[in-house]
């Protein structure tokens, strides 16, 4: 691939194509990641707080999926627009300012607005004027909503950041994402959930029109959410939470080994191997433990790492979709909390759409299994299909591209779908 964005379309296309082929079917083979659990990642403090709403939003007409039928079309007809930014010579990069706020005055406020026009954020008619007014406010916040930004209207430290991003990276990011959505549209069904693990958010989509958004804690960047196709199978309500090793090796053992009551505050039972006797943590000795010889299981309750439901679907990886006892991590505006699986923001409204067509089960019989704590399975009738994508760009319905960080560092390394490796252990690239 040639650098300055002047390769063709077709050039960087086929380059990208040939290095995914390589990487995803490696990525394919690469083991599990750890389930969650609430006793973790409590020290990670954010002052920037969330600002998607969680809920249902099928009325509303500027909602498009993540993901669907078209996604693929519309992510080639942005690169062919990038392209043509970059051959006529990017965009301006933003004079050093440390913030620029609204109703500001003066030639960095030109800057911003060809910067801008350039990417298509603002109408050149408004190409002139030192005023930041409102037509300027309006376009930033369109662009931090795009760069899921807080949509302030001024630039601060992280817009001006994302505002200095080249084009030539930017289309680096397309094309990165192109072979992802080829590969993840074969999951688009006429009931969906995507869930998009860089912008930490959950859809439910039905007849190409989303119904609900959720905000989602995903995997940390050193216990990565994989990538994948699947489709809902069953739901736990009020479900026992059997800890993988992995936790247990990372996280309950040297918690434990500072202080072994905790397992009983949490209703952490330790069993001699599965199904075997049930074993008092005060005659373990937490410093030889073998965690190969005992199963721990937490069991349901407000301290559950489940909380009230678990969404289960096929996969190799052990991940699931779930409630959380810890709603406060909803709150930070980057929620890489979790050691691999998805926890949703409220949500029964999920619950209740997936059971939608299965006898029985209504947001009343819902509120009251979980009222009562009962432990029941459900077999899922007219199941949607599961889509865990890891997207750093895409293109909605009305044409905006949206971008986020590259949290796992995948990017330029040729990831479609499968595990990714950890942060920090990555393989060479490929080819």
């Amino acid at each position: 691939m040639t650098q300055g964005g002047k390769a063709s379309i077709s050039t960087r296309r086929d380059a990208l194509r040939l290095l995914a082929a390589g990487a995803a079917a490696g990525a394919l083979a690469r083991p599990a990641v750890a389930q969650s659990i609430t006793i973790t990642n409590f020290n990670r403090v954010q002052r920037r707080t969330a600002h998607t709403i969680s809920g249902v939003v099928a009325d509303s007409r500027d909602v498009w999926p993540i993901i669907d039928a078209m996604s693929e079309r519309r992510l080639e007809e942005a690169i062919a627009r990038y392209e043509l930014i970059a051959r006529s010579g990017g965009w301006p990069r933003m004079p050093r300012v440390r913030r620029l706020p609204a109703y500001s005055y003066g030639r960095a406020v030109e800057v911003l607005r060809q910067r801008l026009i350039r990417e298509g954020w603002l109408d050149a008619r408004y190409a002139r004027g030192k005023r930041y007014d409102k037509p300027v406010i309006k376009a930033v916040q369109r662009f931090q909503r795009n760069m899921g930004l807080q949509p302030s209207g001024h630039v601060d430290a992280r817009t001006r950041a994302a505002l200095d991003v080249t084009v030539e990276e930017r289309l680096d990011t397309l094309y990165a994402n192109l072979p992802r959505v080829a590969a993840l549209k074969k999951g688009v069904a006429a009931r969906y959930i995507v869930v998009n693990i860089p912008a930490t958010l959950l859809e439910t989509v039905e007849g190409g029109r989303v119904y609900s958004r959720h905000n989602v804690i995903v995997g940390m960047p050193d216990r990565p959410s994989p990538s994948l196709i699947s489709k809902v199978s069953q739901l736990n309500f009020n479900p026992y939470w059997n800890a993988p090793r992995s936790i247990v090796i990372r996280d309950i053992i040297p918690k434990a080994q500072k202080d072994w009551r905790f397992l009983k505050q949490m209703g952490i039972r330790i069993f001699d191997g599965y199904n075997g006797p049930e074993v008092d943590p005060a005659r373990i000795d937490w410093n030889t433990i073998d965690p190969k010889r005992y199963f721990f299981r937490q069991d349901p309750g407000k301290e559950n790492a489940m909380a009230t439901v678990k969404i289960n679907f096929n996969n190799r990886y052990a991940v699931y979709l779930h409630d959380t006892p810890t709603k406060n991590l909803f709150r930070a505006s980057e929620r890489y909390f979790s050691s691999g699986c998805v926890r949703i923001e409220k949500v029964h409204t999920v619950t209740e759409w997936i059971l939608r067509d299965t006898p029985g089960w209504n947001a009343a019989r819902i509120a009251g299994v979980v009222k009562s704590g009962e432990r029941i399975d459900v077999k899922v009738v007219n199941p949607p299909s599961v889509i865990m994508a890891y997207l750093t760009a895409w293109v909605s319905g009305d044409g905006n591209v949206h971008f986020r960080d590259d949290i796992y560092r995948l990017d330029g390394t040729g990831f479609v779908i499968g595990q990714p490796k950890p942060v920090g252990r990555r393989v060479t690239q490929p080819g």
